[in-house]
């Protein structure tokens, strides 16, 4: 998941934290997380594609989210975009675990305390890990992640079909600038 961490003194934040407080940990009907995921293949640099708008990114680019193990054995999570706006990088440090099995793709994140939200990899390249779908607790939160900036435009096509097709509403999608 890619939600970018504003500093303390933000406004944003106060908005973020109320957000995630509203979160939980369910699966949107009809959605099934991925099986025989593997977590280590996961890890590393991903980059946000396109995504449904919410306020804790709004004004966002060049968004990427950095997955590496936790000491306690969770994912740290590190969320990065630029805001042209306030010409300065933005960044979230959050914790994730398994939700389910450690082979299912299915974890809880959290970016403020004991609140945490879904975060449910539903389609993804098995092959090469290089593609992902994933959303949140309900089909208001949807990210297309690839491990480079751009994404094949055939693949893309057939990842935004994909979530139509599980009834997310793509022709709301914001497509991320890496330039």
């Amino acid at each position: 998941m890619t939600i970018p961490k504003f500093p303390r003194s933000s406004s944003v934040l106060a908005a973020l934290a109320l957000l995630l407080a509203g979160c939980s940990v369910g699966i949107p009907d009809g959605i099934e997380p991925v099986g025989d995921f593997e977590l280590e293949r996961y890890l590393g640099t991903w980059y946000e594609i396109a995504r449904l708008d919410h306020s804790f990114e709004r004004g966002l680019s060049r968004v990427t989210a950095e997955y590496s193990m936790r000491d306690d054995g969770g994912v740290r999570v590190m969320n990065r975009g630029f805001s042209a706006k306030d010409d300065k990088w933005k960044d979230a440090e959050g914790k994730a675990y398994f939700v389910r099995e450690a082979d299912i793709g299915y974890l809880r994140v959290s970016f403020f305390g004991p609140f945490y939200g879904s975060y449910v990899i539903f389609e993804l390249d098995r092959e090469n890990y290089q593609h992902a779908l994933v959303c949140g607790p309900d089909r208001s939160y949807l990210w297309i992640l690839a491990r480079s900036p751009r994404l094949d435009e055939g693949v893309r096509d057939a990842l935004v079909a994909k979530a139509a097709a599980a009834g997310f509403d793509t022709g709301k999608l914001i497509f991320v600038d890496h330039e």
